[in-house]
């Protein structure tokens, strides 16, 4: 009975309780009316700071980002110029120099989209900073051909209709000629150990390696 009487004053407490106005009874209109005001209020006012500032002339406020002077041969041609340190040697590429060759694809180190070469070797140019080629020579896809002629390599793709979307196609090919350079005559295995790191979303493999072979045979890169 003790527990029964209990029982039914806490329900009429409840009742009585849920009959009384309550600040926290809010609805979700005037939930979301509230909420969209305050921001259009906020809006405003950024708005209007800007205005003010932009009437001043006042410029909006920059960091001071590390800059280095470099020198570095691209395509046979030397450029000397300053670049953040920030920079990928991707961004120069294609932001500065205008060679758009070099894909960003996953833009960190896996796909090989971006793949240049530095020194004559391979290298991901989205995960390698441009204040590191200081000194250095860059071998761009754009740099390949020779007096209007495709190279060898480049011509043997268009053969064994190795590109397919061809997004991956520039990398495919810097790396191959990397290949050829050091090994003029490699087998199927060392072709595509050397190709490993160059992801073909179209899964075109066995196109590119047979054009790689061929180019070998050929005449080299």
């Amino acid at each position: 009975m003790t527990n029964s009487r209990d029982s039914n004053s806490v329900s009429n407490e409840k009742v009585g309780d849920s009959d009384k106005p309550s600040h926290f009874d809010l609805s979700r209109r005037g939930f979301i009316g509230g909420t969209s005001a305050a921001l259009l209020a906020a809006k405003s006012t950024s708005v209007k700071a800007q205005e003010n500032s932009e009437s001043v002339g006042v410029e909006p406020e920059v960091a001071n980002v590390p800059k280095t002077a470099i020198t570095v041969t691209v395509n046979g041609a030397s450029h000397q110029t300053v670049v953040e340190d920030r920079w990928t040697l991707n961004e120069f590429l294609r932001d500065h120099l205008e060679l758009t060759g070099s894909k960003i694809g996953c833009n960190r180190g896996e796909c090989g989209s971006c793949t240049v070469l530095v020194d004559g070797e391979p290298v991901y140019s989205c995960s390698t900073l441009a204040v590191w080629a200081d000194g250095k020579e860059i071998l761009t896809v754009e740099g390949l051909e020779k007096d209007g002629q495709l190279s060898v390599l480049q011509q043997a793709f268009m053969e064994h209709n190795a590109p397919q979307c061809g997004f991956c196609t520039s990398g495919q090919l810097m790396s191959a000629t990397a290949l050829l350079e050091e090994n003029p005559e490699p087998t199927v295995d060392e072709v595509r150990h050397a190709l490993a790191g160059n992801l073909c979303r179209c899964s075109n493999y066995n196109a590119i390696v047979e054009a790689v072979m061929d180019a070998s045979k050929t005449g080299g890169a």
